[in-house]
């Protein structure tokens, strides 16, 4: 195990996992929370992403085998997934979170967004390139910066307060229909 293995394997993950574009949805999707019920989102992503992100390195390639699924079609899945979330996010507007608003960390903190296609077809290609453990090493590294930068996101909500995070949710709807539309792009653009 090197260092140089270790980036070469961290880098790629953290590029698709996106951690600054996580922070402003993190803020958006918990802003009428609790700082406990911030708490409990944030563990509900991070352990929902390790959890797929284990199950998708062991049996990845598989199940796409069996099932005859390419990187595409699971890059087009998440991205209708996402897509109709943004969806929501932007028609919901300033309604508020109900209860129900403590469970966004499995769907769709969890997955799609910190654990998408980009960043499960990364897996799969470092396990090739790198081995489990050295993947493995680099996913964990990532998560704990995801933990980390949830953590410190209430600092954002100070410095821009509600009324901007207001404003920023919609913005980011609008971002989040873009990514997603982006994603079923690739996918259709990669199967040509």
């Amino acid at each position: 195990m090197t260092f140089k293995n270790f980036v070469y394997s961290f880098i790629p993950i953290f590029v698709a996992m996106d951690i600054g574009g996580l922070i402003p949805v993190f803020l958006i999707l918990t802003k009428d929370l609790t700082p406990e019920e911030k708490r409990q989102v944030s563990w509900q992503a991070l352990i929902t992403s390790f959890l797929i992100s284990v199950a998708f390195i062991a049996t990845g390639q598989f199940i796409f085998r069996v099932l005859g699924i390419s990187a595409a079609d699971f890059m087009m899945a998440g991205g209708i997934l996402l897509l109709v979330f943004a969806i929501v996010e932007i028609i919901r507007g300033e309604q508020k979170v109900t209860a129900s608003g403590i469970h966004v960390g499995v769907v769709p903190l969890g997955i799609p967004l910190i654990i998408g296609p980009a960043v499960l077809t990364s897996l799969l290609i470092l396990i090739s390139l790198r081995g489990y453990g050295m993947t493995l090493l680099a996913l964990m590294a990532n998560l704990i910066l995801v933990s980390l930068a949830f953590k410190g996101s209430h600092r954002l909500v100070k410095l821009i307060g509600q009324d901007g995070l207001r404003a920023m949710s919609q913005v980011i709807g609008l971002f989040l229909a873009a990514i997603a539309v982006s994603m079923i792009r690739r996918g259709i653009e990669s199967v040509r």
